[in-house]
Parts: structure tokens; sequence; C-alpha cells
């Protein structure tokens, strides 16, 4: 691919199989696209287009799970090919996420080959269980990290060894009808994440930061990092108010009673 050394793209393929592997193993990356995007960038030498790319398939992903072995769009290592060609054919941000999109679909199937090739190991493994063969267990969970590299690496080796010929294909192969699709489904997808998210958030209580924000964001045109900066301002604001409310406290004093005896009585300041 031009623009891209040797070195650099062999750091990406690295990068698609460590992010997969981290993902369902040690979570340091936490295999988010925002994460993997960054360093992503760092590797190309653009990191405000990895921070770019990785923020709105971040969006993309928002509330997405893969639960009970289902397999989910895979937008880690799309945004790993997006930064890529968008840095090396100099076409921006819109060709990153055209590309993005169908690469993150496109790793649906080739998780599920991953998952069914891995069962190979696991079957090995119950084995190895029952004959209480400690080494044996770690050799095939080591193992099995294998296809599960390998179906993230290859791809991309394939798609970043083979450049432009790829591209071409993707791009200019597919009907309008897809491409345009896609660009409309990712410009939707990070407007349905934030609704995710705020369906689980206590929007209702605190509305009027959210109409704000909006205000801020459409109308004044401040840009994200700007939005952001306010909204931490706020909470830190809600954040003293809690902390210096006086807290109701109950007292208990002793009132001289028509006998001349005191008696225990308590009320609340």
């Amino acid at each position: 691919m031009d623009h891209l050394s040797t070195l650099q793209m062999i750091l990406l393929i690295l990068l698609a199989a460590i992010a997969i592997i981290d993902g369902l193993t040690t979570s340091i990356l936490a295999s988010m696209p925002i994460t993997i995007a960054v360093v992503a960038g760092i590797i190309v030498g653009d990191v405000k287009l990895g921070v770019t790319i990785g923020a709105t398939l971040q969006l993309m992903v928002l509330g997405v799970g893969s639960y009970g072995g289902a397999s989910v769009p895979d937008f880690t290592t799309g945004a790993i090919i997006g930064i890529a060609f968008a840095h090396s054919t100099g076409k921006g941000t819109e060709f990153a996420l055209a590309l993005a999109v169908p690469v993150g679909l496109l790793m649906v199937q080739l998780d599920v080959l991953g998952r069914f090739t891995n069962t190979f190991f696991q079957h090995r493994i119950d084995k190895n269980i029952q004959d209480l063969n400690t080494k044996a267990i770690t050799r095939n969970v080591l193992l099995g990290m294998v296809p599960w590299g390998l179906s993230r690496a290859l791809p991309v080796a394939i798609m970043l060894f083979f450049g432009q010929k790829i591209v071409d294909t993707i791009v200019n192969d597919l009907p309008d009808w897809l491409m345009g699709g896609l660009k409309v489904a990712g410009g939707l997808l990070p407007v349905v994440g934030i609704a995710i998210l705020l369906r689980y958030l206590p929007t209702n209580k605190y509305i009027a930061y959210l109409i704000i924000g909006f205000v801020f964001a459409s109308y004044l045109k401040v840009p994200m990092l700007g939005v952001a900066f306010i909204g931490a301002a706020l909470a830190i604001i809600q954040f003293q108010r809690n902390a210096n409310a006086t807290p109701l406290v109950a007292t208990t004093t002793q009132t001289q009673s028509l006998d001349g005896g005191y008696e225990d009585g308590e009320y609340e300041e």
C-alpha cells in the first residue's frame, strides 16, 4: 500500500489480532473502536484521524454486545482498515467510515468461522480436564487464541498488502444503492447509540442539562470538546451542590414537664 511502510502494515496486522484476543481475555485496550483507533492512528502517524474515526464508530456500537455466542459487527477491525486507507489515500474521514462499515459487517462471518474453529481446542481442553493434564490445558488455551487472531489478522493483511485494488473493488464495484445505504447507516447509527445510552441514564432527572448541551452543539455550533468541558463543569457544580446540602439531623433535647420533671423530645432541623 502506498504511503505505509512494511513495518506500519505489520503493526496494524498485529494490532487487529491483539485487539480481538484482548477483548476476549485481558481487556487492557477493552477492544473498543475508540481505543484501537487511537493506537492505529499513532501507528500511521495521524492521531487526529484515529480519534475521529474511533469516536464515530464507538457511537455505532453503544449498547451492542456479543452475548451467548452471538456475532456482531466488528467495527474495531473496520476502524483499523478505514484509518489505514484514509491516511494512505488522503481521502479523509468520510472515506474511512464508508470503508469501515462494510469491513465491520464482513467480520461477522469471519467471527463465526473463528468461533467454529476454536471449538476444536475447547474439546481438547475438556479431555485434558478429565485427565488432569494441566500443561495440556494451558497449551490448548493458548493455541485457541490462534484462530481468533487469524480471523482478524488475515483479512487485514490481505487488504493492506493488496492495497488500492481491494479498495477499488469495495468502493467502485459495489452498487450505488448499497454504498448510499451504508453512508446513511453510518450517519444514523451514532444517533441510535446515543439514544440507547440515554435510555439507561437518569435523563428525566437531568433533562435541563441535556437541553443545554443540545443548544450549545446544535444552535451555537460549539465543538464537541467544548460541549464536553461544559458538561464537566455542570457535573462539578451538581456534585458540589449535593455535597454541600445540609442533611436532616435528628436531635434529642429535654423539656420540663408540668410536674417539674424532664421529658425527652425529638425534633429535626
